[in-house]
């Protein structure tokens, strides 16, 4: 429950700041002449979209398992980030065509007190990112890191507008296009980053085996419970910001069953209190040669 709100809060951080940066890049862009700007306003218009989409997905996986979904609803939210990376593929698109067709279009040179503009915008965007991304890793959510990466990917087209219109108004006329030239880098960028989300989204929906170091940490927990002598399989998969575990421990095999699940029910309290994000922990007693 701790952390769903405290992933809800940081997604109507992210709502409310993108929203007000896109009004803002929108009139920058209109009235400064400045594609690049434009182009930024779109993906951060989009932003704000996939956000209420991660919003969604991250109160409807805090939903409790009900007969339907016994390990809960956690997988909604990599199929949330899948549409997030949707979302930036045709902003980057849009992006990508309108900066072609400007690029063969002549026009004004940007104003100059766009630079100042955007110099705003980078700043608030690069702490965006660090707040967001800290707060992913602290509730384990893989669309709050999705949200994350658009704030340092909007950082970066703004960069690549900012170094753009520089250009632009430092060689004046006849390169009016170098503005055009960095929102179609930017889009090329945005691209990228949707690989970089996308990737992890796709491991958790396919249980890849990533969780090396929280295996460790379960085993080394295990082996100090009164009555374990190993352990042996250790499977995690991760549904939501919560992770399933099934694990096997070696107990004496000369000892009663009931003594074998009390065990197996100690080991379980003191994994719950000692790794709070664990959901599910299914453990299995094998008893010892």
């Amino acid at each position: 429950m701790h952390h769903e709100k405290t992933a809800v809060k940081t997604i109507y951080f992210s709502i409310l700041s993108s929203a007000v940066l896109a009004l803002i890049k929108w009139l920058a862009g209109v009235f400064g002449h400045s594609y690049a700007l434009i182009a930024d306003a779109i993906e951060s218009t989009t932003d704000v979209v996939s956000s209420t989409l991660v919003l969604f997905g991250i109160k409807y996986s805090s939903k409790p398992a009900d007969s339907d979904h016994p390990y809960g609803h956690g997988r909604i939210e990599p199929l949330i980030t899948f549409l997030v990376v949707g979302f930036l593929i045709v902003s980057a698109i849009i992006i990508a065509v309108h900066a072609i067709k400007n690029i063969n279009t002549p026009h004004q040179l940007p104003r100059a007190y766009t630079l100042i503009i955007l110099a705003g915008i980078i700043a608030w965007k690069e702490i965006s990112f660090r707040l967001v991304i800290k707060k992913s890793k602290e509730t384990n959510s893989t669309s709050l890191r999705a949200d994350a990466w658009h704030h340092r990917s909007d950082a970066i087209t703004s960069i690549a507008a900012f170094v753009g219109i520089s250009i632009a108004l430092i060689l004046g006329k006849g390169f009016e296009q170098a503005d055009d030239w960095a929102a179609l880098f930017a889009a090329v960028f945005i691209l990228y980053n949707c690989y970089l989300i996308f990737r992890p989204a796709l491991g958790e929906i396919m249980d890849e085996h990533t969780h090396d170091e929280m295996i460790c940490q379960i085993r080394e927990i295990a082996k100090k419970t009164e009555g374990i002598i190993d352990t042996e399989k250790c499977f995690v998969r991760k549904a939501g910001m919560q992770f399933h575990i099934d694990l096997h421990i070696i107990v004496n095999g000369e000892i009663t069953v009931r003594e074998g699940h009390d065990i197996a029910h100690r080991l379980k309290g003191v994994l719950l209190k000692e790794m709070p994000e664990l959901s599910n922990i299914l453990i299995h007693v094998e008893p010892n040669e």
